[in-house]
C-alpha cells in the first residue's frame, strides 16, 4: 500500500519540527514537505498534491481554516485535518463547516495522529476524543444547512479581515496582497458597512469571535 502523503502547515518552528519528528516514525506515512504558513501551504499543495494537510488553525497573514477553506474547493482530492491548541465548540463547528475532515488537538500522541491520517486518507472523519460529542450535536443542530456569519464576506474580504485584526496597517496589508492602499481602505469600508461595524477594535473582537485571529495575536 502506497504511504500517506502528508503536508505539514504549522508557523511555529520548534513545534513542526515535533510534529515531523512524530510523522517520521510512523509507518505508512510520508512528509511531503512543509510550510509556515498559509500562502506558502497553497504554494506547496499546488507543487506536491499531498493526501491530507496537517494545518495549524492559528497563523498569521492567511489563518489556518481560511486556507483549509480553499484547499477543499480548489483541491478536493486532498483531505485536511485542523491542529489546534483549542477544543473549543467555535473552532470545531467551523472546521467542519468549511470542509475539513479532522480535528486533532496539539496534545495528541503519535498512535492518535497515525490513526487519525489513516482514517481521514481512506475518507473518514476523526476528531480527537478529547472534541465531545455535545459539539457534533451542536453542529448538526445549530449549523447544518445554515448560514454562519462569516459567509457573507468574500474571501478577499475575510482576509484583510484577519490582517486588519493583526494590527495590520493600509499600507502594510496593501505590500502584502499586492493591492493599493486605496482598495484596502475600500475594503475596510466596506467591511465596516456590511458588518456593520464602525470601528478598528470592534472588527478585532468580530474577527476572533469568528475564529480568523486569537486573542494573542
Amino acid at each position: 500500500m502506497a504511504p500517506v502523503r502528508v503536508l505539514l502547515v504549522e508557523d511555529h518552528a520548534l513545534v513542526r519540527a515535533g510534529i515531523r519528528a512524530l510523522l517520521e516514525g510512523l509507518g505508512g506515512i510520508q512528509v511531503v514537505g512543509e510550510a509556515g504558513d498559509g500562502r506558502e501551504a497553497w504554494r506547496l499543495i499546488e507543487a506536491c498534491r499531498p493526501d491530507v494537510v496537517l494545518m495549524d488553525i492559528a497563523m498569521p497573514g492567511l489563518n489556518g481554516l481560511e486556507a483549509a477553506a480553499r484547499v477543499v474547493k480548489e483541491f478536493p482530492n486532498t483531505r485536511v485535518i485542523m491542529v489546534s491548541m483549542y477544543s473549543n465548540e467555535e473552532y470545531v463547528l467551523k472546521s467542519l463547516r468549511l470542509g475539513a475532515s479532522g480535528y486533532l488537538l496539539k496534545d495528541a500522541g503519535a498512535n492518535e495522529l497515525a490513526m487519525a491520517l489513516k482514517a481521514v486518507a481512506r475518507g473518514d472523519i476523526y476528531l480527537s476524543p478529547a472534541v465531545s460529542k455535545h459539539v457534533i450535536k451542536e453542529y448538526v443542530a445549530r449549523v447544518g444547512g445554515t448560514a454562519a456569519s462569516l459567509e457573507p464576506l468574500t474571501p478577499r474580504q475575510r482576509e484583510i479581515l484577519q490582517l486588519i485584526a493583526e494590527g495590520g496597517t493600509s499600507k502594510e496589508i496593501a505590500q502584502k496582497m499586492n493591492l493599493s492602499v486605496k482598495t484596502v481602505e475600500t475594503h475596510r469600508a466596506h467591511l465596516m458597512q456590511r458588518l456593520d461595524i464602525h470601528d478598528v477594535a470592534g472588527l478585532v473582537r468580530y474577527a476572533i469571535r469568528m475564529g480568523l485571529a486569537t486573542p494573542d495575536r
